[in-house]
């Protein structure tokens, strides 16, 4: 019995170690002191790229928003990782390229979206198997829309 103990406590180390946990970090490495010192109305974006360095990502339809984004996340063995901390820095530049606003957000931002079903509801009629494999018998050639007009014209 006392020769197993070790043995059994040498295997559940084994066994726990294949779950420890993995931490990332991804994104730009955010300094406190550096994102305070941005003032609206005082900065640039030269000064401003100077300061924090080029951003993580810009506006998706003008160049007047800049996006500094840093995250951590922690996985554990086989699951989907999971955030950590997120921050956000949004600067806002002015038509002059001056800089208008400076808003910061963490982790509240993150929307978690779970679909409810593999099929994506649309609007319509719900068409069966067999209405989808024997709908269109018949439909060929028919009055419908698209068919040709006798006389091979367009409505004359």
């Amino acid at each position: 019995m006392t020769r197993r103990l070790p043995l059994i406590a040498i295997m559940a180390a084994l066994l726990l170690s294949g779950c420890a946990g993995i931490r990332d970090h991804r994104g730009y490495v955010m300094d406190k002191t550096l994102a305070a010192a941005i003032q609206p109305g005082v900065d640039n974006k030269d000064s401003v790229q100077k300061t924090l360095g080029r951003p993580t990502f810009g506006g998706q339809f003008a160049d007047s928003d800049w996006y500094y984004l840093s995250r951590d996340t922690t996985a554990v063995a086989f699951r989907n990782p999971r955030v950590s901390k997120q921050d956000v820095l949004h600067v806002r530049f002015d038509a002059a390229g001056n800089v208008a606003a400076v808003d910061a957000t963490g982790k509240e931002q993150i929307a978690s979206i779970s679909p409810l079903r593999k099929s994506t509801p649309t609007l319509g009629r719900k068409r069966s198997f067999f209405d989808e494999i024997f709908g269109n018998i018949g439909m060929v050639g028919s009055g419908g829309m698209g068919a040709a007009q006798p006389g091979g014209g367009q409505g004359q």
